[in-house]
């Protein structure tokens, strides 16, 4: 493979687990991701509509995390086109937290850090010790995955307002509850946070917060077009969410979703939300990868 720079689709929202080697509570009751999914399982590497992958770290028990940047990273030395890592790091634990982003900033493939707000009280992000460590992450020049629900997105702009160093993403256009219609605060908040401009978003994991009769184009177009209108193609990131996606129809259908949204855009600005913005924001654009 030649210069990253050259990539037409980087999916930069991919998960590798193998539950034989690290444990991941939240696959309980969900029997569709109780097994292995490796690199070699992920359709678009293999017929090569996708040309290369970011892995997000995929919340094994945060014992483990320096365990599962190393498996990825083993992984990565196989197949070359896993060519950045999104590793965890607690925000929280200050006395580690230093010394664990240091030691990350020293791999070539870690790009990013996330440690998800979702799930957690009001107030969480915007602690001092989170708010802190956020700020480390910029310091160190990784950037910072949000991965939030809707509910959550005021709190999340306030914590980029307290970051200005810091360059963020958010997950899953911040997870709107599609499946209860929930339109309207979610799509006001969401133009707060993009007055933010070191903010980029990912298109991406919108099916699997929709009704089964919602996984089409048509059941989230207003969602992908509210966050086109925010964040504009120059700062839209496309992200499959596999293997997390085959609860929602699977990356295929998602793909053909996102080329129906992106079709009135220009041939530059689908290319930039495709591969250009992935590389940029998250670095990428001065490795190769032969």
């Amino acid at each position: 493979m030649s210069r990253v720079a050259e990539l037409d689709v980087v999916d930069a929202h991919v998960h590798f687990w193998d539950p034989s080697l690290l444990r991941y509570p939240w696959h309980s009751g969900q029997p569709a991701l109780q097994r292995a999914y490796l690199p070699e399982d992920y359709a678009p590497l293999t017929n090569g509509t996708v040309d290369a992958v970011v892995f997000v770290q995929a919340e094994c028990e945060p014992s483990k995390s320096g365990r599962e940047v190393q498996w990825v990273e083993r992984l990565a030395a196989r197949e070359r086109r896993i060519i950045g890592i999104v590793a965890f790091v607690d925000m929280l634990d200050e006395r580690s937290r230093s010394q664990s982003l240091e030691r990350l900033a020293q791999s070539p493939l870690v790009v990013g850090i996330r440690h998800n707000i979702q799930g957690n009280d009001a107030g969480f992000a915007v602690q001092d010790a989170f708010v802190r460590g956020v700020r480390d992450v910029g310091e160190r020049g990784l950037t910072f995955d949000l991965c939030i629900t809707a509910d959550q997105l005021d709190e999340t702009t306030e914590l980029v307002s307290q970051c200005p160093g810091t360059r963020f993403v958010l997950d899953h256009c911040g997870k709107p509850a599609i499946r209860d219609d929930a339109y309207d605060a979610w799509a006001e908040a969401l133009e707060r946070l993009a007055w933010h401009d070191e903010v980029h978003c990912k298109l991406s994991g919108l099916l699997t917060e929709a009704r089964p009769d919602q996984q089409n184009v048509e059941g989230v177009r207003r969602y992908g077009e509210q966050v086109t209108r925010c964040f504009g193609p120059a700062r839209m990131i496309y992200g499959s969410d596999w293997p997390v996606s085959v609860l929602g129809g699977g990356v295929e259908r998602w793909r053909s979703i996102t080329d129906e949204l992106a079709a009135p855009w220009s041939a530059e600005e689908r290319h930039a939300f495709y591969s250009g913005n992935a590389l940029r924001f998250y670095g990428l654009n001065e490795k190769t990868h032969g």
